[in-house]
């Protein structure tokens, strides 16, 4: 079974850019309907009709520019805004007299916007800054005169572009941010199952080798030395680590890609395992084994990775109990979640002593007990007196346990 790449792609301004598309569509046919509308007050309508054709032509050709901020491309954005200004131009020279002076509204009328919208979109609030400062500017020359309702008019439209183009950048910026924390959390995950893997072989077989050699002594005293050696190496590098940057979680022009290394799933056909038979294995003359009558089912994954969390539970019992200290198990099949208690006879855990070998790099209770169960929705939790042994009680929600 091998691990599959997930690439996820996260873009919080693609909703705008298609609400942008249908409101180019919307207002060009608003401008039409309200030309045929006033057509009486045009005293040459052929100008009109003329520059409507274009408008109709021009939009339907370019909704693909305004899909996402990757096609809509400046020269794009500079044809785009040259049309609208064009038709604003062409008012007066369609339009009569009276029309202009009663404050009609220009060809184009709100089609405008979607122009400066589209600047906004693309480069934030600067770019929709100059873009409406345009529009402005070609409204109060058709006008003849800066009035009060163009002034209004072009500082409502001026407002509005500029903050949506920061609204964009804010969002853009949000969307970097959220997708380099998946990102890490993602690579922090998979580095925890690495690290849970080579604590359940590498490193154990690492520090028995060190034991075995400094019992043997002579030239298995140094090898096992050599061991120790890389066993603290190694312990370092699996606790640690940043995960740099990747040029991926900064690319916002098409919505942010976040790669998540996913675990190995089972096989398509695989349904629920009974976790009985993967504890079975463990039972012995020194490991009992107390189990329901009837199956206990759990998904494949979530039952592999709590009968992984059991083995390593009943691996410490063998380093830190002794080869004869006696360990039971009990498995409960609740309703809602199954639980699983480990338990041993040993001298237990000193208080304190937990968190000291986590410091060490030992990560055998914070990774391949906790870290396991974590994965799967569940919970860990570890009770030690010293004298008195030493339980592991291992709790699994069947709810999250199946997803």
């Amino acid at each position: 079974m091998a691990r599959r790449e997930r690439v996820m792609k996260m873009s919080v301004e693609q909703p705008l850019w298609r609400a942008l598309t249908a409101y180019r569509v919307l207002t060009m046919l608003y401008a039409i309907a309200l030309f045929l509308y006033t057509y009486d007050t045009f005293e040459r309508p052929s100008v009109a009709i003329a520059f409507y054709a274009v408008l109709v032509v021009w939009t339907l050709a370019t909704l693909g520019k305004v899909a996402n901020a990757a096609r809509c491309t400046k020269r794009f954005l500079a044809a785009d805004l040259t049309i609208a200004l064009t038709g604003i131009l062409l008012t007066p020279v369609a339009a009569t007299h009276e029309r202009i002076l009663d404050g009609g509204p220009t060809l184009p009328s709100i089609w405008t916007a979607g122009a400066v919208l589209a600047y906004a979109l693309k480069g934030g609030w600067r770019w929709a800054a100059v873009a409406s400062a345009l529009v402005g500017v070609a409204n109060i020359v058709q006008r003849g005169a800066p009035t009060r309702d163009t002034l209004h008019n072009v500082l409502l439209v001026w407002v509005a572009a500029i903050a949506i183009g920061y609204v964009v950048e804010v969002a853009r910026a949000s969307e970097r941010t959220l997708a380099r924390a998946l990102e890490i959390e993602a690579a922090t995950r998979e580095r925890e199952r690495l690290a849970r893997d080579i604590h359940d072989s590498v490193l154990q077989v690492l520090a028995m080798v060190q034991r075995r050699g400094s019992a043997l002594g002579g030239e298995a005293a140094e090898l096992g030395r050599m061991a120790g050696e890389q066993e603290v190496a190694l312990r370092t590098l699996v606790a640690g680590g940043m995960v740099p940057a990747s040029r991926a979680s900064e690319d916002a022009s098409q919505g942010a890609l976040v790669r998540a290394v996913e675990e190995p799933d089972d096989e398509p056909g695989d349904g629920p395992r009974d976790l009985r038979s993967l504890l079975a294995r463990h039972a012995g003359s020194r490991v009992t084994l107390s189990e329901p009558g009837a199956p206990v089912l759990l998904g494949p994954v979530a039952a592999r990775e709590l009968a992984d969390a059991v083995s390593a539970a009943l691996d410490n019992v063998h380093r830190h109990a002794g080869a004869g200290a006696r360990a039971w198990i009990l498995v409960e099949d609740e309703p809602d979640e199954v639980i699983v208690t480990v338990r041993d006879d040993g001298p237990g855990i000193p208080a304190g002593r937990l968190a000291q070998a986590e410091g060490e790099g030992r990560l055998g209770v914070a990774l391949s007990i906790r870290g396991r169960l974590r994965d799967i929705g569940g919970t860990a939790e570890l009770v030690s007196v010293p004298g008195q042994g030493t339980e592991v009680e291992l709790r699994v929600p069947r709810g999250k346990a199946d997803r």
